[in-house]
């Protein structure tokens, strides 16, 4: 037997529970893993309290994102092998809050020596769409990338990226992320009522382009200070900044293999700050659902 978090009814954390089942079974393009760590995502409580559609069958397993070693291959699977460590997104109606789980073969890459189980748990998700976002409008060294929302799991990848690329960063989170956003190279500026003229007193002629992570009212004060709304780009809001004249992300099957790259070789730090047992797992979600986590959760079963 194996157990799992699910969420029994859409709503908030009284619908979650841990529940044992039998190990699940990989099918066609999948992987059976025994799961060393799982990252915790902002997505994970908004699929729950159905902002995010109502269309998951329930009860819902929950995680997309997992490390883990692999112990049965589905049919149609090449280049894995039961025995190897890898990292990637759950399969179809999968969680990875649990022991274990099945990913999804298309997104799952072989786990670098150098980089430890929980890391590697922290990119399928976070560290691939920092790599997207960061690389979906080419900037030159020197350029300026603005960040809102830099102090979360996203944001402090997405700011180390682009100072390995030399570009100038300013990083907009909350007074309490101040020396960890720093600590990526980037500028600070707190977020909050004035947030855009504290940009401005940094980058007066505006930014080169501005990656929002939150969204809303927010990314709505803060797009004046792009040159041109084309090159505000949003993982949280699609609808906001098309509004603005900005994109969504891209996502790319390629991101979670090049983050995972530049991850093994030191380059970017997924910055994991808080870990829990998976009998503690609903309150790794209610750290993240309460915005007060500094950098990445992650649950270790």
């Amino acid at each position: 037997m194996s157990k799992a978090l699910v969420f029994a009814a859409y709503g908030g954390p009284e619908t979650q529970e841990l529940v044992e089942r039998p190990a699940p079974a990989p099918g066609p393009g999948e992987l059976a893993i025994e799961v060393k760590a799982a990252g915790v995502n902002p997505a994970d409580w908004k699929i729950r309290a159905g902002q995010m559609g109502s269309h998951w069958p329930l009860p819902a397993p929950m995680g997309r994102e997992a490390s883990g070693v692999v112990t049965a291959v589905g049919a149609e699977v090449e280049n894995f092998a039961v025995g190897d460590m890898v990292l990637g997104l759950a399969a179809k109606g999968q969680g990875t809050f649990a022991k274990h789980t099945v990913l999804d073969a298309a997104q799952t890459v072989q786990k670098p020596e150098e980089l430890s189980f929980a890391d590697a748990a922290a990119l399928p998700v976070a560290g691939a769409t920092a790599y997207d976002v960061t690389h979906q409008i080419e900037l030159e060294p020197g350029q300026t990338m603005l960040i809102l929302g830099a102090g979360g799991g996203v944001g402090l990848m997405a700011a180390q990226i682009g100072n390995v690329h030399k570009f100038t960063v300013i990083g907009v989170a909350s007074a309490a992320k101040q020396e960890l956003v720093e600590s990526t190279g980037a500028t600070f500026v707190a977020s909050g009522e004035g947030a855009a003229d504290r940009v401005r007193a940094i980058a007066p002629e505006g930014v080169d382009v501005l990656i929002d992570l939150v969204g809303g009212q927010a990314l709505r004060d803060l797009a004046v200070v792009a040159k041109d709304p084309s090159v505000i780009i949003s993982t949280a809001d699609p609808t906001t900044v098309q509004q603005l004249g900005g994109v969504a992300v891209v996502r790319t099957r390629e991101g979670l293999e090049k983050v995972t790259g530049v991850a093994q070789y030191g380059l970017v730090d997924p910055q994991v700050t808080d870990r829990y047992s998976l009998d503690r797992a609903a309150e790794a979600v209610a750290m993240v659902e309460a915005g007060r986590t500094a950098g990445k959760v992650i649950i270790e079963p």
